[in-house]
């Protein structure tokens, strides 16, 4: 099986092996190096606002939640009763006094505190004082979305991508609707055809090639970061009615997308669920004079758009289940971007120029 080779100029490159997409024991190192050591988006801010509003998700196999303490303070921890290991909060948000597992009825404090373990009197060397939740390494509010860090970071989620951040979500956008597909793929199977500039759109997309400005298509690379632009020029159909102005398509390392029109936006969340399944969160967002017809047209252009996405996919993560194939070649004109993505993969997951590669 061929190695990555990072150091390789895009021209000369290969993409990252295929096995990179179908070993279970890549998925597990990913879970480790990737995930749990990368600001991870787990939800809108607007969510936590109130003492007792929580989130709730699943990181790469790890559950977390994030509460709004009494004391106002946003903190994140385990999703993981210190008991039995079953989880304190059930459901993905909602508004709670405290925390209390079901299975036994360990009880927690909105700080993480144990406060209640019941028929447990005469257990010998117990404090609840040492039985607290489990914290996440750290956990923050900015640009609208709440992030978990699992290890604790070195810098703050604005500063790993500073240049998303200079370009705020505008303030008249609102939440409006929410839409989670599950597709039979490995989640960087997502990713590579999010970052093929505009590669794919001719051929799989024929509704958005008829806005999408293909010549003008360009791809901005930063260092955790990039961003697809493309002017847009008028069309017909639902894709002509509702995506104008400019596109902008941001992708944050490893997993999170912001897909940006004028008056419009969304906000796409890609998590692995095993090897060869992930789980896509789309979050749909809408300026004020927007009606409800436009907004029901917009998700769905979206929704075609994400099946399209979906069958392409699915069939690619077949392919690289075959014998015949190993690595493949970068377009030079259209994809730096998932070469960029590749780099930065191959950066945490071997960190070391000797490490075991591939």
């Amino acid at each position: 099986m061929p190695h990555f080779d990072p150091s390789l100029p895009l021209e000369s490159a290969r993409t990252i092996p295929s096995d990179w997409y179908t070993d279970p024991a890549m998925a597990v190192r990913e879970r480790h190096a990737v995930f749990a050591d990368s600001w991870q988006c787990v939800g809108r801010a607007e969510q936590v606002r109130k003492p007792g509003e929580f989130l709730a998700a699943e990181i790469a196999g790890e559950p977390i939640a994030v509460v709004r303490g009494a004391d106002g303070m946003l903190r994140g921890f385990f999703n993981v009763c210190r008991h039995r290991a079953a989880p304190v909060l059930n459901g993905e948000s909602g508004c709670v006094s405290k925390l209390r597992c079901r299975y036994h009825g360990w009880t927690y404090d909105l700080a993480g505190k144990l406060i209640g373990t019941p028929e447990f009197e005469g257990v010998c060397n117990f404090e609840k004082a040492e039985n607290g939740l489990a914290p996440l390494g750290e956990v923050l509010e900015s640009g609208g979305f709440v992030w978990v860090h699992l290890n604790g970071a070195k810098t703050t989620v604005e500063q790993s991508h500073p240049e998303f951040f200079a370009e705020p979500m505008p303030a008249d956008l609102q939440f409006h609707a929410r839409r989670v597909y599950d597709v039979n793929c490995n989640w960087k199977v997502y990713i590579d055809n999010y970052l093929d500039g505009g590669y794919h759109v001719n051929t799989v997309h024929p509704a958005l090639a008829g806005a999408i400005e293909y010549k003008e298509y360009r791809t901005e690379l930063f260092a955790q970061s990039s961003v697809q632009t493309s002017p847009l020029q008028a069309s017909t159909g639902g894709v002509g009615i509702t995506r104008t102005g400019d596109a902008a398509y941001w992708w944050l390392f490893p997993n999170f997308m912001v897909n940006r029109y004028s008056g419009i936006s969304d906000t796409n969340l890609v998590l692995p669920l095993d090897v060869h399944r992930c789980r896509v969160v789309f979050n749909f967002y809408f300026a004020s004079h927007h009606d409800e017809a436009f907004r029901a047209e917009s998700i769905r252009v979206a929704e075609e758009v994400q099946e399209e996405d979906r069958i392409i996919c699915e069939q690619v993560q077949r392919g690289l289940g075959s014998r015949s194939y190993s690595t493949g070649r970068f377009s030079m004109k259209r994809e730096a971007g998932g070469f960029h993505f590749h780099r930065l993969l191959d950066s945490v997951l071997f960190p070391s120029p000797l490490g075991e590669r591939g």
